[in-house]
Formats: structure tokens, C-alpha cells, sequence
């Protein structure tokens, strides 16, 4: 079944890590580096968005809703409703497995509270 943008709402997750991550001026942000899953609760908590450009080595793993990432089939490329600006005081981690700690859930509601997501 499609989703409102007209995507298919099963993925798997092997498509998904690696695939390009935009702004939405089109500015290459990053690269989804996982996808971090409620296995409890069978649903997405958030991608890990591996950083690339000019941010320093650490704090680089930036945890993205799932809900803030649309598919965009031209360019191949997930594309977030923000600027790279909007992630300099973001939720982040020097490593993407520090994101899980307590289950996933400090990362999960940080970065919700910061992008007011859903």
C-alpha cells in the first residue's frame, strides 16, 4: 500500500543504509549509517544519519526521526524538511552505538523535542 507521497510503506533495511540524505535546498547532509528499531514495540525509533562535510570527527551520528525522511526517487536520495543549521545544537553521538544506550529512548525523545517531531 502506498504511502501519502506515493511510496510503498515496506523497505528493507539494506535499501535504506547507505542511501544519500538532502536538505531540503538539496544540500548532501549525510548517509543513513543504521536504523535503529523497537523490537518490543515493532516500529522504526529513528535512522542514524552519518554526517559528512565540514562538522569535526566527533558527534557526527545525528538520530532523524523516521517520520522526517521522504524518499525522492530523481535523486536517489532521502530528503529531510531542514537545513544543516537546524542540527548544530541536535542530538548527536561520536559513535552511532552510544545512540542506543537505555534502550534507545534518551536519543529518541531528544531529537523529537528538537525537530518537534511525531
Amino acid at each position: 500500500m502506498p504511502t501519502a507521497s506515493g511510496h510503498t510503506t515496506a523497505i528493507a533495511a539494506s535499501r535504506v543504509i547507505g542511501a544519500m540524505v538532502l536538505t531540503t535546498s538539496g544540500e548532501e547532509f549525510g548517509k543513513i549509517g543504521d536504523v535503529v528499531l523497537d523490537k518490543t514495540a515493532d516500529r522504526i525509533l529513528f535512522a542514524v544519519v552519518a554526517r559528512s562535510g565540514a562538522l569535526t570527527v566527533t558527534n557526527n551520528y545525528y538520530p532523524v526521526p523516521w517520520s522526517m525522511l521522504d524518499f525522492d526517487e530523481a535523486r536517489e536520495a532521502y530528503v529531510m524538511p531542514c537545513t544543516a543549521e537546524d542540527f548544530v545544537d541536535a542530538p548527536a553521538a561520536p559513535n552511532p552505538f552510544d545512540l542506543t544506550v537505555d534502550d534507545g529512548q534518551p536519543a529518541c525523545e531528544a531529537v523529537r523535542q528538537h525537530f518537534k517531531a511525531g
